[in-house]
């Protein structure tokens, strides 16, 4: 195994964990922005107001995603056991 390969490796697996984590970071940043512009607007600096809302969110998300999210983890999982199997 070369330099390249180690390399074209990392790449696949950065890509892959963008991929499965991307999806709840944006739902987690748009329910906060939202959030937070209902607060400055109504004046109410509640902290659970922020936290709750977005916890809930991101956690539906988890349970509507996972079939893509795992996916995306065996696909890069069997890609990675191929290579191992045929030696690199």
């Amino acid at each position: 195994m070369n330099e390249i390969e180690i390399l074209d490796i990392s790449r696949e697996a950065v890509f892959t964990l963008l991929k499965v984590v991307s999806p709840i970071l944006l739902i987690a940043l748009f329910i906060g922005l939202i959030i937070g512009i209902f607060q400055a607007l109504t004046q109410i600096q509640e902290m659970t107001l922020a936290f709750v809302p977005k916890i809930l969110c991101v956690f539906i998300m988890l349970i509507v995603l996972f079939p893509f999210m795992l996916n995306q983890m065996r696909m890069l999982s069997e890609s990675l056991f191929d290579k191992i199997v045929s030696g690199g």
